[in-house]
């Protein structure tokens, strides 16, 4: 039975005053000077402290939020994991007393939060979380997790004090996004997960998988068997490649899911496309099927784009795909097929895109793509040649932002790291926060900005700490760019705030480059 809304905003002023006079004094503690990244939308310090102990109430859903069980279990485990605390998770009204950890589904919309916004309570007793939709409770969580404090292992704790007051937050963008290329090299299942979960923490809401390349093809098709059993067999210098089954990739899909991640699929096509041509030589326009490909170079490939059975492959591939992708989009790449005819280039996108439209998704590809008409809904993902993204814009398209000179996370950070490339720049930490978005975009409307993303190449990369080493920090100052709104954003308080990353990130055990730009805490 729901509460009646009278009955709940009084129930909020007991919950916000009730006992904050028996307990004993804390020290004063100030949310304002919180190091959260993203930072909020709005915060207000009350300058006391929620003192969380192996004795505070369980977490609680109140009626409204009775269906967010996997959010407040994921809290609940997330505490554990943290603290040692276990808090059990409870439905159902409780006496105005009763404290603990509260989740609220309610209206917001005086505060026109959408549906990723929150509004995170914090009161000496108790804390509550209110949004309208899930996901905006869970990354209120996520926002919650931050403000606890992070302590050497060997140091046992019976009180974690987080400072009290109250945060309104809602993102920027809707899209903010990471894109991970396993197709140079193959990360399982296990291991992208553990990238999910990071990225989670800051607030990232979609996944691109870079699924195929010359060098590896890594999703099963079932009516084209070998592109998994041959072109998924090597990876960049001949080493083991790897591949995902369909169950494999749902389960990819649902762990995102339970963490509010979107999972972007992408199938490059025309060109990076030598694993396919080798494992079907009826996708070459000479019907020979070249060898597997270990190296790095681009542009050197493409599907016969004249032929009817060629149609019929992307066809199958994008069906099978997108009966497993809940998400709205599908990338069909569309990038560097240099030995693409323009005239062959230009018809393939446009079949390819109404494929894509005609099993219910929306058509995502890197800039090249602009070249043809695109249709509604359409998707431009823009990485170097600004014309291209304009072209799109006119076309009425959506532009996803991913500027290789600051978002190109397989850049290095300067010449003396070894890991990466720099055929775009050098980019340290700094210069991969210090860029505006909407300032790419001239003249046109904010609304024409469907987010960021940050691309991880894999060319110089073949396991998971030095996935992290690239991607962090760098990836956590771009979701800051994606969340946070851009007034007021400057270099020295984000730099003061990433250093108080440190100890939570090596409490993790990532493998972050430490820049010399930050001062990292211990």
């Amino acid at each position: 039975m729901r509460y009646s809304s009278v009955f709940r905003y009084l129930l909020y002023v007991v919950l916000a005053t009730y006992c904050t006079s028996c307990s004993e004094p804390l020290p004063p503690t100030d949310l304002t000077k919180s190091a959260l990244i993203p930072h909020p939308v709005r915060v207000t310090a009350t300058q006391e402290s929620f003192v969380l102990t192996p004795s505070t109430a369980p977490i609680h859903l109140l009626a409204s939020a009775k269906d967010w069980v996997g959010t407040a279990g994921y809290l609940a485990e997330t505490l554990l994991t943290h603290t040692g605390i276990s808090l059990s998770v409870e439905n159902g009204p409780r006496s105005p007393g009763y404290g603990g950890v509260y989740f609220d589904q309610r209206p917001l919309d005086s505060l026109d939060l959408g549906e990723e916004g929150y509004v995170l309570q914090i009161a000496p007793q108790r804390i509550i979380i209110q949004a309208e939709q899930e996901a905006g409770a869970f990354r209120a969580v996520q926002t919650l997790r931050q403000l606890l404090p992070v302590v050497p292992t060997d140091t046992v704790l019976t009180d974690w004090i987080i400072p009290t007051g109250t945060i309104i937050d809602y993102p920027k963008y809707a899209y903010r996004g990471a894109m991970l290329d396993v197709s140079r090299h193959f990360f399982d299942v296990a291991q992208v997960k553990h990238y999910l979960d990071l990225l989670a923490l800051y607030k990232i809401n979609h996944l691109h998988l870079h699924l195929a390349d010359d060098q590896g093809w890594r999703m099963e098709i079932k009516s084209w068997p070998r592109l998994t059993t041959h072109g998924g067999s090597t990876a960049v210098g001949g080493g083991e490649g790897g591949f995902y089954t369909q169950a494999d990739y749902q389960e990819i899909v649902q762990y995102a899911a339970s963490r509010f991640i979107t999972i972007v699929p992408e199938i490059d096509m025309p060109g990076h496309t030598n694993a396919a041509l080798s494992s079907y030589a009826v996708l070459n326009c000479d019907g020979v099927a070249p060898d597997l490909y270990t190296g790095t170079k681009v542009g050197f490939s493409t599907l016969c784009t004249r032929k009817d059975t060629v149609y019929a492959f992307v066809d199958d591939v994008v069906r099978e795909i997108s009966a497993l992708t809940p998400g709205p989009y599908f990338h069909l790449g569309g990038d560097e097929s240099h030995v693409t005819p323009l005239a062959d280039y230009v018809p393939f996108i446009e079949r390819a895109q109404a494929i894509i439209n005609k099993y219910g998704k929306q058509m995502m590809g890197w800039e090249e793509v602009t070249n043809a008409q695109l249709s509604a809904g359409s998707v431009v993902q823009y990485w170097r040649e600004a014309e291209n993204m304009q072209r799109g814009l006119r076309q009425g398209a959506q532009v996803l932002l991913s500027p290789a000179q600051y978002a190109y996370l397989d850049m290095q950070y300067d010449s003396t790291t070894e890991l990466g490339l720099h055929w775009a720049a050098y980019v340290e930490v700094d210069s991969a926060y210090l860029w505006t978005p909407e300032a790419l975009v001239p003249g046109r409307s904010e609304s024409q900005i469907l987010g960021i993303e940050s691309p991880l190449w894999t060319e110089t990369i073949t396991n998971l700490d030095e996935l992290e080493y690239l991607a962090f920090p760098r990836v956590i100052g771009h979701a800051e760019l994606g969340w946070s709104p851009t007034e007021g954003r400057n270099w020295d308080d984000y730099r003061r705030r990433l250093g108080a990353q440190g100890p939570l990130l090596r409490q993790l055990g990532v493998n972050f480059y430490a820049s010399s730009l930050v001062e990292w805490g211990e």
